[in-house]
C-alpha cells in the first residue's frame, strides 16, 4: 500500500473497516442511551448522573490498560471475537428487565459497566490491528478509521434517538444485532499472532507500556494533553450537553440525537478533508492550535443562542474534535515502537474514553451549583492551557512525522 487509493484496495483494511463498523455503531448507540435513560426516563438529577457516569466509566480505566496487555502479549483478533460474541448478552440483559417492569438505577448501572467493559478491553486490541494491516499508510488509515467511526456514530446515535417513539427494547435489540455482527465480520481477517513473545504478568507488562511511553517524550506529552483536554471536553459533550438540549432548549431524545448527528457529521467531514491533505509533516502544530480554537466554539454556545446557531457550532465543535482526535492517535500511534503499541494504544484509549467519566462527575456538580451553560466554562479555560503548555513546555508543536 503506498497510495491513497491503494488502502481501499487491500482486502484486509476493508475487513478491518466493517468488523470496527458492526460494533461502532452498538457502542456509539450506548453513549446516547444510558445518558437519556437516565436524563429523560429516570429523570434524574445532574449531580447524580454524573456520579452514575462515572461509576459506569471509571472501572474501564484499568480494564483498558490490561486490554492493552493482552493484545500485545496475544492474537488481538482472538481477544476482539470473545468481547464482541459476548458483549450480545448485556442489551438483551436489559431487555429482560424491561420486559420484567424492572428499570431501576441498578439494573442501568449493571448494563452500562457490563458495556463499558466491552468498550475498554477491546479498543486497544483494534487499534494494535491497524498498524499491521496499514503498515507505511498509517497517517491516511488512522483518518479513514476514525472517518468511518464517526459516520458508525452518527447511524447508531440516530437509531438510539427514536427509543422515545419506537421504545427501549428495539433500540436495544438493533444493539444487540450489531455488536453479533461485528463479531463475524472480525473472524473473517487474518489472525494476528503477536510479534513479540512475552511471558511476563500482567502487573509487569502494564508497567513496562508505562515506561515506554515515559521514555518516548513526545507520545508521553500528547496523551497528558489529551487527557487533560478530554476530562472536560469529552465530559462537557456527555454530560453538559444533554442537559442543555433537556432545559435550555426543551428537547427530547430525539433532538439530542440530531444534535450529536450533526456533531459527528462534522468530526466526519473534518476525516475526509484530512485524508486528501494527509501525510502532514507536522500534525503536532495543527494539534494544538485546534486546541486553543475550540474556546471560541464552546463560547459561542455558552451564551445561549438561537438554536440554529447553537447547531452550527455543534458542527463546529465535531469538526474541531474530529482534527485533534486523530492527529492526537497518529502521533501516538505512527511513534509508538511496534513492541508496545497495544498497551500505549490503551493508554491513548484511557485518555480519550476514560477521561469522560472523570469530566462528568465534576461537571455534574458545576451544572448544579452554577447553572447547566457554565458547564463549559471548564472545558474552554482547559483549552487555552493545554494550548500554552504545548506549545512553551512541550516537544508536541515541533513534532515532525516519521512518514
Amino acid at each position: 500500500m503506498t497510495s491513497k487509493d491503494g488502502i481501499w484496495q487491500h482486502q484486509e483494511f476493508r475487513l478491518y473497516l466493517g468488523s470496527t463498523a458492526f460494533s461502532g455503531i452498538a457502542f456509539a448507540m450506548q453513549q446516547l442511551l444510558i445518558s437519556w435513560i437516565l436524563i429523560g426516563i429516570l429523570e434524574l438529577p445532574a449531580t447524580q448522573v454524573g456520579v452514575i457516569q462515572a461509576t459506569v466509566g471509571i472501572p474501564g480505566l484499568f480494564v483498558m490498560l490490561l486490554g492493552g496487555a493482552r493484545a500485545d502479549d496475544h492474537d488481538p483478533r482472538s481477544l476482539l471475537i470473545v468481547v464482541y460474541s459476548y458483549a450480545p448478552l448485556l442489551p438483551l440483559f436489559l431487555i429482560i428487565i424491561i420486559n420484567l417492569d424492572q428499570l431501576t438505577i441498578w439494573s442501568v448501572l449493571l448494563w452500562g459497566l457490563g458495556m463499558s467493559f466491552c468498550v475498554s478491553y477491546s479498543s486497544p486490541a483494534q487499534q494494535a490491528i491497524l498498524n499491521r494491516i496499514a503498515k507505511s499508510d498509517v497517517q491516511i488509515a488512522v483518518s479513514a478509521a476514525t472517518a468511518i467511526a464517526f459516520m458508525v456514530q452518527m447511524l447508531g446515535l440516530g437509531v438510539a434517538g427514536t427509543m422515545d417513539e419506537l421504545g427501549l427494547i428495539p433500540v436495544l435489540s438493533f444493539q444487540a444485532v450489531c455488536v453479533a455482527l461485528g463479531a463475524f465480520a472480525i473472524r473473517r481477517l487474518n489472525p494476528q499472532p503477536p510479534t513479540y513473545t512475552n511471558t511476563e504478568s500482567a502487573l509487569s507488562s502494564i508497567v513496562a507500556g508505562l515506561k515506554a511511553i515515559y521514555q518516548q517524550k513526545v507520545i508521553m506529552q500528547t496523551l497528558l494533553i489529551n487527557f487533560v483536554s478530554s476530562i472536560f471536553n469529552a465530559g462537557a459533550f456527555m454530560t453538559v450537553f444533554p442537559f442543555i438540549v433537556k432545559r435550555i432548549y426543551e428537547g427530547d431524545a430525539l433532538l439530542l440525537s440530531f444534535l450529536m448527528i450533526v456533531f459527528y457529521g462534522g468530526a466526519t467531514a473534518s476525516n475526509f478533508i484530512m485524508m486528501r491533505v494527509m501525510p502532514l509533516a507536522r500534525p503536532g502544530r495543527i494539534f494544538l492550535i485546534m486546541q486553543l480554537s475550540r474556546m471560541l466554539i464552546l463560547g459561542i454556545m455558552w451564551i445561549q443562542p438561537e438554536f440554529w446557531i447553537f447547531a452550527l457550532a455543534a458542527i463546529a465543535w465535531g469538526l474541531n474534535m474530529g482534527v485533534t482526535t486523530t492527529l492526537a492517535r497518529t502521533i501516538v500511534q505512527e511513534s509508538a515502537s511496534e513492541e508496545y503499541r497495544a498497551r500505549i494504544m490503551s493508554v491513548y484509549s484511557l485518555g480519550f474514553i476514560g477521561s469522560a467519566p472523570i469530566g462528568a462527575l465534576i461537571l455534574g456538580w458545576i451544572i448544579e451549583a452554577f447553572g447547566t451553560l457554565n458547564g463549559f466554562i471548564p472545558s474552554m479555560m482547559t483549552s487555552v492551557i493545554v494550548f500554552f503548555y504545548g506549545v512553551l513546555f512541550t516537544g508536541v508543536y515541533k513534532y515532525r512525522s516519521p512518514t
